[in-house]
């Protein structure tokens, strides 16, 4: 399977002349998780592209804005509701998870070996 990314319209990916545009690391991690888990049989693509459309029309209809347009900030909020949908996920555990990265310091992106014993 490969993600049909040659969509239009507003769930599209950001491209410059044709390439997928990522303007910070946690970008395309958030990319490559989506398809990797519609790649594994997690989900199907129409269930992301709905919960990613259902997404920007939320954010579109937002009186107050108070949050600024982010594409994959929007693509990584539909994945949750995805995960969560098919029960892949709690919603509980990806509030914890949320919390905990929250938590880190700037920069720190990366998983140490403390954070997750073997």
């Amino acid at each position: 399977m490969n993600a049909p990314l040659d969509i239009e319209g507003p769930a599209a990916p950001p491209r410059s002349n044709g390439e997928l545009v990522f303007a910070e690391p946690w970008e395309s991690r958030a990319f490559g998780m989506a398809v990797t888990l519609y790649d594994a049989g997690v989900f199907t693509w129409p269930e992301f592209q709905a919960a990613l459309i259902a997404r920007i029309a939320v954010w579109e209809a937002s009186a107050k804005r108070d949050e600024p347009y982010s594409y994959y900030g929007l693509w990584l909020a539909a994945l949750e509701d995805v995960l969560t949908s098919v029960r892949a996920v709690s919603t509980g555990e990806v509030v914890k998870r949320a919390r905990s990265l929250a938590q880190r310091p700037s920069g720190h992106d990366h998983r140490d070996d403390h954070d997750h014993p073997h």
